[in-house]
């Protein structure tokens, strides 16, 4: 159940919606009555009221629609400073209502989706839960805070209760909860596999056996429940080795080991004091691949799928890829290390063996494919070094920056088993992503740090957007970290060099002592004179 404050924010939005009815803005519009109108309201909860400006879309019908800009809606005033906005303008000269969709999750990767799904001709109103300030703020989505995202019956009430006709899932673990499966049961479309197929990245040792079964190139590896077994083959394979906890473990459960201790203390780490909990039960010891990761998406239908743009993530948390592994310190698309012929090799060795696979295990995938490689240095192709069931993150922030197309029509497409035929649009321009996290992350980060001068940042270019992640506001009204990773400051450029420009000279605005980044984020794709040496 909805906050006083979301609810009533919800209210704002049902009066607007097509699908609700509709709510008189003074005098009729003559020649209007028949139409939708896109709407973006700004402002902020004070004294109970949202004060709310009200600019037009650029549609040419509405040029000369005038409305005073003192229009007020109440509003129960509350805690968080949301932005409204709903767009169920007409498409095609007819009217036509705008798909509602909710966004499952609070990170900048479910920023970027709501991002990209506000722009989309055909949604309506977008919600997020339980999204972060930084969605809200912006006015991306409406956040509604308190929907507890992992109580299935709440959320197919609020879907029912708003009318929402899709649902976007961002992280993994209400993926292999099976938040996918009650909803699809109630008759919500969802994007997101089911917790059967979401096994894919739920267990690291199902992932390689279907790829063994099914000979998808991957690390050669071998699965252990008994510390010692596992010590003796580490000791037998030699380093560095790769020692990767079975189960979900934010991103953290993979360890390179360089030398046999290291390994053996991995070992030690997962197993036997239990670091990762359930998720280490089992632990996955990986043959060590040399060479250049890179990350490739696909979306899936079930039976098929059609590759979206390359990106590259960087994963160590310091330059020149030193320090642990995090879940992610910055990306860029493209990728300039995936040629069109090892995306194709990709498609028809890794991602449609994977689709078929599944289809004939009995797990249907419907979602995004989203597969880690690596490009082996001796043998120039790729291996699938990991698998996740959702875009990636920071990935998906560079993909939605440079996504031209519908995203709403596509992701229905995808749930409704209908992507045959379906070709995807993109932006010509080169997009990258630095994510600013709390100093001390990934391993023991300090949360309630001020973060100020964000509007300053944005506005160094037209290109340039900050993606929050777990944001939220102290009392007075100032942005505050949470642990981890807390900004992904994402721009456009002709070039990857103008996209790394734009977005370091934005991170440079941004005002974070209690923050740090790395600054190297693009480093194997551009001259190695471009890179400052700077700590983060």
């Amino acid at each position: 159940m909805a906050s006083t404050a979301a609810s009533s924010l919800l209210v704002s939005q049902k009066l607007f919606h097509g699908s609700y009815g509709s709510i008189g803005l003074g005098s009729p519009i003559p020649g209007f009555s028949s139409f939708k109108l896109s709407c973006r309201f700004s402002g902020s909860w004070n004294s109970g009221q949202v004060g709310a400006p009200i600019k037009w879309n650029s549609n040419s019908r509405l040029k000369n629609v005038r409305c005073s800009p003192s229009s007020i809606f109440s509003c129960a005033s509350g805690t968080s400073e949301p932005s409204v906005f709903t767009d169920s303008s007409p498409r095609g000269g007819a009217a036509a209502e705008g798909v509602v969709v909710l966004v499952i999750g609070g990170g900048a990767r479910e920023h970027a989706l709501c991002c990209a799904l506000r722009r989309s001709p055909s949604s309506g109103a977008v919600f997020c839960a339980p999204g972060n300030a930084g969605i809200s703020k912006a006015g991306d989505a409406t956040c509604v805070s308190d929907l507890n995202i992992a109580d299935s019956p709440a959320v197919i009430s609020f879907c029912r209760k708003w009318g929402v006709g899709l649902v976007v899932v961002g992280p993994e673990a209400p993926l292999v909860a099976g938040l996918t499966n009650d909803l699809v049961k109630a008759g919500i479309l969802t994007f997101g596999p089911t917790v059967e197929a979401a096994a894919l990245e739920g267990s690291k040792d199902f992932m390689k056996s279907l790829c063994d079964k099914y000979n998808i190139p991957t690390a050669k590896y071998k699965t252990f429940t008994d510390p010692s077994a596992a010590k003796k083959y580490i000791k037998e394979e030699g380093a560095p080795i790769v020692i990767k906890a079975d189960g979900l473990a934010d991103g953290k459960g993979a360890i390179v080991a360089m030398t046999l201790e290291e390994a053996y203390e991995a070992i030690d780490l997962i197993l036997v004091m239990g670091a990762f909990g359930s998720a280490g039960c089992k632990v996955i010891v990986e043959e060590f691949l040399e060479g250049e990761e890179a990350s490739f998406h696909a979306l899936v239908d079930g039976e098929n799928a059609i590759a979206m743009e390359t990106s590259q993530d960087h994963k160590r948390v310091g330059d020149g890829d030193t320090g642990p592994n995090t879940g992610g310190m910055g990306a860029y698309s493209p990728a300039p290390i995936l040629t069109l012929e090892l995306q194709s090799f990709v498609m028809q060795s890794i991602i449609l063996p994977i689709v078929k696979g599944m289809a004939v295990e009995g797990r249907k995938f419907v979602g995004v494919l989203y597969a880690g490689l690596m490009i082996e240095k001796k043998s120039g192709l790729p291996k699938m070094i990991e698998c996740n069931v959702r875009f990636g993150d920071p990935e998906c922030q560079v993909l939605m920056a440079r996504l031209d197309s519908d995203l709403t029509q596509v992701l229905l497409a995808a749930c409704k088993g209908e992507l045959r035929g379906v070709t995807l649009e993109w932006a010509p321009e080169f997009a990258m992503v630095v994510v600013m996290a709390s100093k001390g992350y990934p391993v023991a980060s300090v949360s309630g740090t001020v973060i100020r001068n964000l509007e300053a940042a944005e506005a160094v270019a037209p290109s340039v957007k900050i993606l929050h992640a777990g944001t939220t506001f102290d009392s007075d009204g100032n942005f505050v970290a949470g642990r981890g990773r807390a900004l992904g400051v994402t721009a456009k450029g002709r070039n990857l060099e103008e996209a790394r420009q734009r977005a370091y000279q934005a991170v440079e605005t941004i005002n974070w002592p209690g923050g740090f980044c790395r600054h190297d984020i693009g480093w194997r794709a551009l001259p190695k004179n471009q890179f400052t040496e700077k700590s983060g």
